[in-house]
């Protein structure tokens, strides 16, 4: 997993309650169990016309938010089915960091195991936020996760707290596999040992 510290890119404002992970990636992209390609399909019922053309309205088609690597959103970010594709999706596209007053637990979890960032702030620092990414490609927002800062356009700082475990794992690049490789000495050692002991079950 890519290790997260420090990102500065363009915010885009998603000022939406309850944008559910059916809205992130519909259900006609889990048929594949690949990580890479699902960018595509990002917000597709918001992003795509029924012709299949751009939605000129929304907002990661405008010229200035193409490129976004950071989402502000409303409350209740990736709630409905516990689906990992939805991050997936994001991070395909290029969203390293979601912010939001809150998010589904579940989703909330799939992010830190996908390198991605979701914050959580109170209301007002995320209408700041909101405000700030109006500005279009002057939006530039750095996210410094070992000070745990968010610095604006405008110079402003925002502190945000985070569980200090998966602070570690985002610094790291440690997913669920990295966390076990850590302990891979052991786990060859025990394997080792047990087939010293009882030899009848390595065959």
């Amino acid at each position: 997993m890519e290790k997260f510290n420090k990102l500065t890119g363009v915010a885009a404002p998603m000022d939406m309650m309850n944008i559910d992970t059916d809205m992130v990636i519909p259900k006609q992209y889990l048929t594949t169990v690949k990580r890479t390609g699902l960018g595509k399909g990002l917000f597709f019922e918001m992003r795509y016309n029924a012709d299949g053309s751009d939605n000129a309205d929304f907002v990661l088609n405008k010229p200035a938010y193409k490129d976004a690597s950071i989402l502000v959103a409303g409350d209740n970010f990736g709630c409905g089915s516990s689906r990992e594709h939805a991050p997936w999706a994001l991070l395909d596209y290029g969203i390293r960091c979601v912010i939001s007053t809150s998010f589904a637990d579940i989703f909330y979890n799939n992010c830190f195991k996908n390198g991605i960032l979701p914050i959580r702030l109170p209301r007002e620092d995320v209408e700041k936020l909101l405000e700030d990414a109006e500005r279009g490609a002057n939006a530039t927002v750095t996210i410094d996760l070992e000070s745990q800062t968010i610095t604006g356009p405008d110079g402003g700082e925002i502190k945000f707290e985070l569980d200090a475990f998966k602070k570690d794992c985002l610094l790291n690049g440690l997913d669920d596999i990295g966390l076990t490789m850590e302990k891979e000495d052991k786990i060859t050692s025990f394997e080792e040992g047990l087939k010293a002991s009882q030899p009848w079950l390595a065959g």
